[in-house]
């Protein structure tokens, strides 16, 4: 770990980030270049202390997760990020389409989504980031760990999962995210995550191994709505947004309704009722 190497980086990608960047407010008594040390570190998920101290040169060699967060807060790139991790001592992540550090552009977007639901899900399902809004309308979906991480995995093995959508529409969610980790399959090989994940299905779920046999491919849903179930709003019916990256390993998933609709009137309420508790 280089610690003078490591504080004068974050330091430099600090000032270099403007509020604008991130969705935040300038304000009108700004006087810090670029963004303060309290916003980064709300960014990445942690305390203004502990960040500080690695700014000053201080505290633990920090954790790989921890070094993630932070990439993610400063919206590096994967080069910046793979110096990031090596200036701290670790090895550099993978750089494989499971990798779970967010397009910066894509953040950036989603850095301006405060107000609406709106998430970055993996070619596999697994969600790796979403704003307050989406967390209340969906559940906490970033704390799964190992196989669980994917929806599609969670969908055909805990069917607590499906109590988000009617039941009319289970069918075809069930196609609909088969078909998008058959695409992830093809792309990334028997000998991926995405193979992993397909072979441990085959296992534990004969309603996956039928749709799986079936080889559909493109399953889309009509208008891009999706109806979702909410255990204080009811029903609503959205339409789904998709904004790929480049290489189509991660999407921008942004949830709307048409306006005048009681939907629309729905989403409204979003922010007074707080985060929506798993399995609800």
């Amino acid at each position: 770990m280089d610690r003078p190497q490591l504080a004068d980086f974050l330091r430099t990608r600090r000032e270099a980030l403007q509020p604008e960047d991130v969705g935040l407010p300038r304000g009108p008594r700004r006087r810090t270049r670029g963004l303060r040390r309290e916003e980064v570190a709300a960014l990445s998920g942690m305390s203004t202390d502990y960040y500080s101290r690695l700014e000053q040169q201080r505290g633990p060699q920090p954790s790989e997760p921890m070094l993630a967060a932070i990439a993610r807060g400063l919206h590096l790139s994967l080069d910046e990020r793979d110096h990031l991790f090596r200036t701290a001592g670790h090895n550099t992540p993978s750089r494989g389409l499971r990798g779970d550090h967010v397009n910066p552009g894509i953040m950036r977007i989603l850095d301006r989504l405060g107000d609406t639901p709106a998430e970055v899900v993996t070619a596999l399902g697994e969600t790796l980031v979403q704003t307050r809004l989406a967390v209340a309308l969906l559940g906490k979906e970033t704390d799964f760990s190992g196989l669980e991480r994917s929806q599609v995995y969670r969908w055909f093995t805990d069917l607590r999962t499906r109590r988000i959508y009617p039941e009319p529409d289970h069918a075809l969610q069930g196609r609909f995210l088969t078909a998008g980790l058959r695409d992830a399959y093809s792309r990334q090989g028997a000998d991926s995550r995405a193979g992993e994940i397909v072979g441990a299905l085959l296992e534990r779920s004969e309603e996956f191994a039928e749709v799986w046999n079936q080889h559909e491919i493109g399953v889309r849903r009509q208008d891009d709505t999706k109806r979702i179930q909410h255990p204080e709003l009811g029903t609503l019916e959205l339409h789904c947004q998709v904004l790929f990256d480049a290489d189509q390993s991660q999407a921008l998933l942004v949830f709307t309704a048409t306006p005048g609709t009681e939907s629309h009137q729905k989403l409204q309420l979003l922010p007074v009722l707080g985060d929506r508790q798993p399995y609800v």
